[in-house]
């Protein structure tokens, strides 16, 4: 390998800072160049939700949002384009590695072409999601979508099946690179029976939820699953919730399962919680990757999930979790009901996970795919964006 193969890279990510895979994912990825030597911008309105303070070559850059009253809603994409404009010129970026192509490839598309020649960063585009399954069919989005990945140097999905959607629904004829997401979960901060002693937990099995709790998570299939789950074994569901849970209250108790959720809500050490798991449920209708299965898996806690979107790229069935129907309240509670009476079997699924979440999901697999990608883009000759066919003939 050449010296130029080698050297760190300049990288500039953008992601959404809430709770939730993509931004998750982003951070995680962040941290690791870093420590991996190279130097890496996050540029947003807020700093990531679980970015590290203090680490080297680490740097966030917050944008400014002026709500003027010329506008009748804020602008975001023009200020985070003149954001990372100035970015890629004061740190001579290599690379923008955006996340989601609406509005952040959007904003480091014109970034770019705000730059001389010279100095232009390339632009690689992971979609999550949302980008395809959502706003790709909306013609007020669609048309912009297919543009920014038009004019990305590079696509990256966290799926092989979300690579698949984005070729039908966005008409991408664009080579796609599938790049799972990966987990590098970190020591928890308490025991296992410190965590169960907080949650008021005693003999119970805990079953664990996490997500941001958007509709296509479908928490009310994921309330609905457990008022049927048997009262003859004891258990507890413990939900992370990304975000406020106060919409579900009413549920909670419509359902009697009161004194079954216990809520947590944007929980920062995740690894506690993921330690004092004996089994997680994940009722999705539709999903990309699910991060949270990932993670449940890395504590040897095998999931319950809806058979749909890149999940099965995650779990083996019967072998490291189980799969069902989606949309099907009692498919879900019989498999979880099976799993709560059956320990050994628990036990096996869960040293499954644990064994396939490191061998296919770690940070010392998955983040040199990343690399290796960055460094391919940028040795590529830059693409003639001008010969491209618009995306609005």
């Amino acid at each position: 390998m050449c010296a130029a193969d080698s050297a760190p890279l300049k990288l500039g990510l953008v992601c959404y800072p809430s709770v939730g895979g993509s931004g998750i994912l982003a951070s995680a990825l962040g941290a690791e160049l870093a420590a991996r030597g190279h130097e890496v911008h996050f540029v947003g309105y807020e700093r990531p939700f679980r970015l590290p303070l203090d680490r080297p070559r680490l740097f966030f850059h917050p944008v400014s949002i002026n709500d003027y009253g010329l506008f009748k809603y804020p602008d975001y994409t023009l200020p985070l384009s003149v954001k990372l404009a100035e970015v890629s010129r004061a740190h001579g970026l290599d690379l923008l590695h955006v996340h989601y192509a609406v509005p952040h490839a959007t904003a480091a598309i014109l970034a770019r072409s705000m730059l001389p020649r010279a100095i232009r960063p390339r632009v690689v585009t992971t979609l999550h999601g949302t980008d395809t399954t959502l706003l790709g069919r909306d013609p007020g989005y669609g048309p912009a979508i297919s543009h920014a990945l038009a004019c990305s140097d590079a696509i990256t999905t966290v799926s092989a099946d979300l690579a698949r959607e984005t070729r039908r629904v966005l008409h991408c004829d664009r080579p796609i690179d599938v790049i799972h997401n990966f987990f590098d979960p970190r020591p928890p901060t308490r025991s296992r029976a410190e965590v169960r002693a907080e949650l008021g937990v005693t003999d119970e099995l805990i079953i664990l939820h996490s997500s941001n709790l958007r509709p296509v998570k479908r928490p009310d299939l994921l309330l609905q699953t457990a008022a049927l789950l048997p009262s003859d074994v004891p258990w507890k569901l413990v939900i992370l919730a990304g975000e406020s849970f106060a919409p579900f209250c009413a549920a909670v108790e419509a359902l009697r399962l009161g004194d079954r959720v216990i809520v947590r809500e944007k929980v920062r050490h995740i690894e506690d919680y993921l330690q004092a798991a004996d089994l997680a449920l994940f009722t999705s209708q539709t999903e990309s990757f699910c991060l949270g299965i990932l993670e449940a898996m890395f504590f040897a806690c095998p999931s319950v999930a809806s058979r749909v979107g890149g999940i099965p790229e995650v779990i083996v069935d019967e072998v490291s979790g189980m799969l069902v129907p989606f949309g099907e309240p009692a498919a879900y509670a019989a498999a979880l009901t099976d799993l709560l009476r059956d320990p050994a079997r628990r036990a096996a699924l869960g040293r499954a996970a644990e064994q396939r979440a490191r061998e296919c999901f770690s940070a010392d697999v998955i983040v040199p795919r990343y690399e290796a990608l960055y460094r391919r883009v940028r040795a590529a000759a830059p693409m003639d964006f001008d010969s491209l066919s618009p995306a609005i003939p």
